[in-house]
């Protein structure tokens, strides 16, 4: 009889664990970059990715994302290498030319905006002309005044460039007048517009944009998940509210295509 008993909690729990195992795991790459992940090697990240991944696991049981820290440097070489299997807000033309990968448009826009301190008498035309302005840069990212071309040395040497990792440092820069224009992400800059409105006052945002861009979702050859069934569970979060709000949240434009079916 206990025997008999053993076997049977024995089976109870493998039919308890069984949704659990048959999970298909997904790893998602992620290098720290506010407003889309901040710190993703810590134990509890934050950002608009490790919240649409809590929002994915809650949605289906058939995969189970989670995410894989990296870096701007490196994250070329660990899609490549199968380290994870996808990595999201991602350009294809930001150096991944030479990276075998399949990609899908998520219909997710944000913008780089130029970003000077207010002075009296300063207006728009400050940003007409970079040359000879001191700018303050997030490392690895690409840019358009530079024709994409991220390479530190090429930065400094030719737009007197300060390279840092932090959008917040670079606006401080700007405040504590260590440079004169720096280049920031459009969605981080209204969440710390919100966060800081005093500090805000004393910024000139331009309404020229450094670039627009239209993120997407890189993945490795050999993925376990496909780009069209990942666009079908983006629109199951967007058709129940959940990717509109959690855009909305961080001021990121709402891919109005997903709302078709």
């Amino acid at each position: 009889m206990r025997v008999l008993f053993r076997g049977l909690l024995t089976a109870l729990c493998l039919l308890i664990a069984w949704p659990v195992l048959a999970a298909e795991q997904v790893r998602v790459g992620a290098y720290h970059f506010p407003p889309y992940v901040i710190k993703p090697e810590s134990a509890a990240p934050r950002g608009v990715l490790p919240e649409l991944l809590a929002a994915l696991n809650g949605l289906q049981s058939t995969y189970r994302f989670s995410l894989v820290p990296t870096s701007v440097a490196r994250r070329y070489r660990d899609l490549e290498s199968g380290r994870f299997d996808l990595i999201l807000f991602e350009s294809p033309g930001w150096g991944w030319q030479n990276t075998a990968h399949t990609a899908l448009d998520l219909h997710i826009e944000d913008a780089e905006v130029y970003v000077a301190l207010a002075e009296p008498g300063r207006d728009q035309g400050y940003f007409a002309q970079l040359k000879g302005k001191r700018l303050a840069l997030y490392s690895g990212y690409h840019y358009g005044f530079a024709g994409f071309n991220a390479n530190q040395q090429f930065l400094r040497e030719n737009f007197a460039a300060v390279l840092t990792y932090s959008h917040d440092s670079n606006l401080l820069m700007l405040i504590r007048d260590r440079a004169d224009i720096a280049v920031i992400t459009r969605s981080y800059l209204q969440n710390y517009q919100s966060r800081h409105p005093k500090r805000s006052k004393a910024l000139l945002v331009s309404q020229r944009v450094d670039q627009y861009y239209q993120h997407h979702a890189l993945f490795r050859v050999q993925s376990p998940l496909m780009p069209e069934t990942f666009a079908g569970l983006l629109l199951e979060l967007n058709r129940n509210g959940q990717l509109d709000a959690l855009l909305q949240s961080y001021h990121l434009v709402v891919p109005e295509p997903l709302l078709n079916d």
